[in-house]
This record gives structure tokens, C-alpha cells and sequence, in this order.
């Protein structure tokens, strides 16, 4: 492996293998490899939604406090590299290619195992592992769960905390179609004796990350139980909030939008709390209060144009798609919002659109290049929506769209991560082309 495109093409290939559930293979490569992975301090962050902003919450706290942090997360939003970082600084392309030149040998040689080639994910996260426990070497690594939890690779690890930040229909066809079946894949993140954090809503989800927790002699604390919020506030970009934990109250803000948002931010404080607890880290209010106020995270309602208005939202489920519409409700009840919309073909298409039509003046359909995607006519046929449109070059509306906006419309461009992936930086340029041209 001589370049980056090079070593991230062979990557990506592994895409052919598909989605192996399963511990074997992972606990085999990282064997092979030393066991990295035992070396290293962590935190384990699974749920359906949540868990990217939850990651940023805390690893800004701990930041503020003075330790340095490595990330594990999934997809990356605007190139490869940033799924594996340090204090918010992505790999460096030589020490991908060094990882991949490392790790491509024992993969390829476990061709004729009994267990078979390893994953795309599972060589990424066996990457990380050997990253932070060789390289980079952080105070605490903050992993996030890519599918599930009980096969999910990362599910190797022994962390100080699992938290669990939300329960919801998503990828049924790997986790089960009911919440008590997704909640039991979610659950098995859960390490005996390792502490929970659970910002789960639903009480059957609860009784099963309960009983599952009891069964491993782990205690769990519960929002709305053991730690509590209360919005005080919308800001203009971002919200105000109480949380109350341990007999403790204080005010907090963060600068990401959502009611959603003030939940993910309590139990990163909880988690925080809870690592202080075990004597891992130490910090101060007035740090809690900077970490999570320079907390940022792309493609969650993020504002990337005042005027005019267009806001990125990575709502790729229901609940991401229904905490979306409940903000859109809050924060622009007047306004004309156009939506526009791509999804991949796994997702529960209809339902998704009829939660987005709440909220829409017009409801804008398109498709890009990515294996799975729903075509833009597909999207269009499932919508009932009196102002809808389909657009087969997105970039051309963006465009047009961009050129008549008034003062009291907005942009929602939502869907697919993979999708505002490829619409941001084109986006940033036309908005940077039309602001030169006035």
C-alpha cells in the first residue's frame, strides 16, 4: 500500500463481504494483531440514535478538562480518515496506510479460516484499536457501536461505562422487529459489573436493559430516574437546559438544536460523572459548561446558511425523522420549509415521509450514487404530500433553489448521512458562488 486512495479502495472493497455478525472473526484478527484492544481505557456508546452527538458531548468535556480523547465512529461525514481521531484530529493518511499495510495480510489470510475474511467494519475498528493502543495512545477512547451491540465488533472490548442512548426501529432486518428484540442486541453491550447509562424511553426497552443488567451484576442509571433534565430554553442556535444528578443541579448550553440534543447532552454529563466516580478523570462545572457549549457535530440540524436559511439533518429513521419534524414545528412555524429528501431502500420509506410532510410546505425527492439507494421516483410514488417534487440532479435544485429563496423560507436537506456526505461540500461552494455573484 503506497497511497491513501490505494489503501482505502482495498477497504471499501470488503464491502463485497457484506455484514457478518459475529465475535470470532474480530477476536481471531485482534490476536493476530496482539489484542490492542486490551490496553486501552473506553467508553462503550451504543443506541439507535444519539450516539454520534453523544460521543461529541463528551469528548468535548473531557477535552475542556485537560485529557486527550480518541473517537471511534460511524459513517464518516466528509472523508474516511474521521472515523478514527484524536481530540477531533482524524488519522493521518500515512498512518492509514501503515494500519492497512499492517492489517491486509492476516485479513486476506483468514480467507480459508472457519470463520472467513473479516468485515469492512470489522478491519476499520481493529484498525482504531491498534491506532490508540500504538500510536496515539489517549487517556480514554470513546467507542461507538456501529450496528446493534451484542455482535457488533466493538463488542470486544471491556469498557468503564456502556451506555445505551436510545431504543428504535432501525435495521430490523439484522436486530428484530419488535423493541424488546432490538433492545436485547442493544443490551448486550453490557459487560458484568460494568456500570450503564441508559437514556431509554420505552418501558418495555427499559425492563430488558434492566434484566439483562442484573443477569450481569451491572448497575443502571436511568434517565428521568437516577438523572434528570429540563429544558429552560430555545437559543438561537442551540438550547438551554437544567439537569439534576445526584442531589445536584446546574444550567448548562449547547449549540446544537433539539429538544433531542438536551438528552444526549445529559448523559454525556452523567457519563462524565459517573467516570469521575470510578477516579478516572477530575474536572470542574465551569469545564462541563465549555465542553459542551464548543460541542459540534455535522450533519445534526446543523446551520450551514443564515441567509438563506439551509439547515443539514442526517435523519436516516423514524425517531431521527420525528425529532427533526418536532424541531422544524418549534423553531420555524411560519416560515415555507422545503424538504429534501434521500434515503437508502432498507429504511421504512413511508412512514418516514409521512412524519416529513408534517412539516412541510414542499417536499422535494431525489436519489445519488450509493449501493441501496431508493430511486427518487420511488420516493415520490410513497408520498401523498399536495406540493411534492422529484429531482433526479439534486445539485441543479440545490442551485435554482438557492437562487429564489426569500427571507421567510428555509432549506431542509435530511435523509441519508451518506447523502449530506456528498451534498456539503457542494453545497458550501454554490453558497460561496452565490454570495461572489451578488
Amino acid at each position: 500500500m503506497d497511497t491513501y486512495e490505494e489503501a482505502v479502495g482495498w477497504i471499501h472493497a470488503r464491502l463485497r463481504l457484506g455484514i457478518k455478525p459475529g465475535l470470532q472473526r474480530m477476536n481471531h484478527l485482534l490476536k493476530e494483531l496482539g489484542n490492542p484492544h486490551e490496553s486501552i481505557k473506553s467508553v462503550h456508546i451504543g443506541g439507535t440514535n444519539g450516539k454520534g452527538s453523544t460521543v461529541t458531548y463528551l469528548r468535548h468535556i473531557l477535552q475542556e478538562a485537560g485529557y486527550s480523547v480518541g473517537t471511534f465512529t460511524s459513517p464518516y461525514f466528509e472523508r474516511f480518515n474521521e472515523r478514527i481521531s484524536v481530540n477531533g484530529n482524524h488519522l493521518s493518511d500515512q498512518d492509514l496506510i501503515s494500519l492497512v499495510s499492517l492489517i491486509k495480510p492476516i485479513a486476506e489470510g483468514m480467507k480459508e479460516s472457519e470463520w472467513g475474511e473479516p468485515s469492512e467494519f470489522e478491519i476499520i475498528t481493529a484498525m482504531s484499536m491498534v491506532y490508540f493502543a500504538e500510536t496515539a495512545k489517549p487517556d480514554l477512547v470513546l467507542f461507538e457501536v456501529g450496528l446493534g451491540g451484542r455482535l457488533d465488533s466493538t463488542n470486544v472490548i471491556n469498557p468503564l461505562v456502556s451506555v445505551i442512548t436510545s431504543i428504535g426501529m432501525d435495521h430490523m432486518q439484522f436486530l428484530g422487529d419488535s423493541i424488546e428484540e432490538i433492545s436485547f442486541e442493544k443490551a448486550g453491550i453490557i459487560k458484568p459489573g460494568v456500570p450503564v447509562i441508559s437514556g431509554v424511553i420505552q418501558p418495555e426497552a427499559i425492563n430488558v436493559i434492566m434484566e439483562t443488567a442484573k443477569e450481569k451484576g451491572s448497575h443502571v442509571f436511568q434517565a428521568e430516574k437516577d438523572f434528570h433534565t429540563e429544558r429552560a430554553s430555545i437559543l438561537h442556535n442551540g438550547e438551554s437546559f437544567q439537569y439534576e444528578s445526584s442531589g445536584r443541579s446546574s444550567s448548562y448550553e449547547i449549540a446544537m438544536m433539539g429538544a433531542h440534543q438536551v438528552k444526549n447532552a445529559a448523559i454525556a454529563l452523567k457519563t462524565a460523572e459517573l467516570l469521575r466516580s470510578q477516579h478516572e478523570i477530575t474536572y470542574t462545572d465551569a469545564e462541563l459548561k465549555a465542553g459542551l457549549k464548543n460541542a459540534y457535530w455535522p450533519g445534526r440540524l446543523e446551520l450551514v446558511s443564515e441567509k438563506p436559511a439551509v439547515i443539514l439533518d442526517g435523519a436516516h429513521n423514524p425517531e431521527g425523522i420525528q425529532a427533526l419534524v418536532t424541531t422544524i414545528k418549534e423553531r420555524f412555524p411560519t416560515e415555507n420549509v422545503t424538504i429534501l429528501f434521500s434515503a437508502l431502500k432498507d429504511k421504512e420509506l413511508k412512514h418516514m415521509i409521512e412524519l416529513l410532510e408534517e412539516a412541510a410546505s414542499i417536499i422535494s425527492f431525489t436519489s445519488f450514487s450509493f449501493p441501496r439507494v431508493a430511486e427518487a421516483e420511488e420516493l415520490f410514488a410513497l408520498s401523498d404530500h399536495p406540493c411534492k417534487e422529484k429531482t433526479g440532479d439534486w445539485q441543479h435544485y440545490i442551485e435554482e433553489k438557492l437562487e429564489s429563496m426569500g427571507d421567510d423560507e428555509v432549506l431542509f436537506i435530511t435523509g441519508s448521512l451518506y447523502f449530506l456526505s456528498e451534498v456539503k461540500p457542494v453545497l458550501l461552494q454554490k453558497l460561496e458562488n452565490s454570495r461572489k455573484n451578488k
